[in-house]
């Protein structure tokens, strides 16, 4: 599918939600993870109180990244488990790993378009992070940079389903280990496009030292700030034909500035 077509909804991907299941797991993990992160969550007031809404946030902490469940745990706290679910759209790996039957349970879909437009159709929030992989495994000395890797069909997704765009940044989760680089070069050499695998990540962190993307260090207890962002009505602000670069070069510029001074309002690595 090319990125100007508009999938037709896919059915039946909420139909494995469990709200009871995922208020067992926010529950017991969510106040472990806040504290361990020492989290914060600013600006849930301005999120919008119904409806289908697509939340575009960068993405931190490589392959344990915690931005999901903090999040996760925010919205459920102000919004309850039985009025609307949130769905993560992920990478088709975790949604096929060891947990794979229990993440559809707890809104951990795969991402496509046609899955989320499925679910924000149903009035559901959907979480995506378009920078995937190649945004979580960021530099650490690039912590404060927002990077879509020139992602733009978020901006489609929202536009089709007719819902608001609601931008959100966090910071702090590329300080729990040292990320060096990607490893983009590397990756291409060894052919591993053909896995859908463009990086192979190099860090250094505890216990293991170095690692080139397994085995996975454990994350430092860094402190983890996320901030929500006003909702954007793209057809309200673009018009009735909006431009996806437009719209995204907004976007990116809203996060941006965001982040930007999160970052300077931390004094120290790890301590926040």
């Amino acid at each position: 599918m090319s990125d100007d077509e508009v999938a037709e909804p896919a059915t039946g991907v909420l139909d494995a939600f469990s709200p009871g299941v995922t208020r067992q797991v926010v529950e017991r993990v969510g106040p472990v993870l806040r504290r361990w992160f020492r989290a914060e969550t600013h600006g849930m007031d301005v999120f919008p109180a119904t409806g289908g809404a697509l939340v575009v946030s960068n993405h931190s902490g490589g392959m344990l990244t915690p931005d999901v469940l903090l999040f996760g745990s925010a919205f459920y706290r102000r919004f309850g488990f039985d009025d609307r679910p949130l769905i993560t759209l992920a990478h088709y790996g975790v949604v096929m790993g060891p947990l794979g039957e229990l993440m559809p349970k707890v809104g951990v879909i795969e991402a496509s378009r046609e899955n989320a437009h499925a679910a924000l159709r149903s009035g559901a929030v959907v979480l995506v992070f378009p920078g995937g992989d190649y945004d979580s495994y960021r530099p650490t000395m690039a912590d404060s940079t927002i990077d879509f890797d020139g992602r733009t069909g978020y901006v489609r997704t929202a536009i089709a389903a007719g819902v608001p765009i609601v931008p959100a940044v966090s910071i702090g989760g590329q300080e729990s280990q040292l990320f060096l680089t990607r490893g983009n070069r590397l990756a291409k050499l060894l052919g591993l496009s053909k896995a859908r695998m463009e990086i192979l990540p190099v860090t250094f962190g505890f216990p293991f030292g170095f690692s080139v993307l397994i085995p996975p260090n454990l994350p430092l207890p860094t402190k983890i700030v996320t901030r929500v962002l006003e909702p954007i009505d793209v057809h309200a602000r673009f018009g009735p034909d909006p431009d996806v670069a437009e719209v995204d070069v907004y976007v990116r510029s809203m996060m941006q500035n965001a982040l930007d001074e999160l970052s300077r309002k931390r004094r120290f690595p790890l301590l926040g």
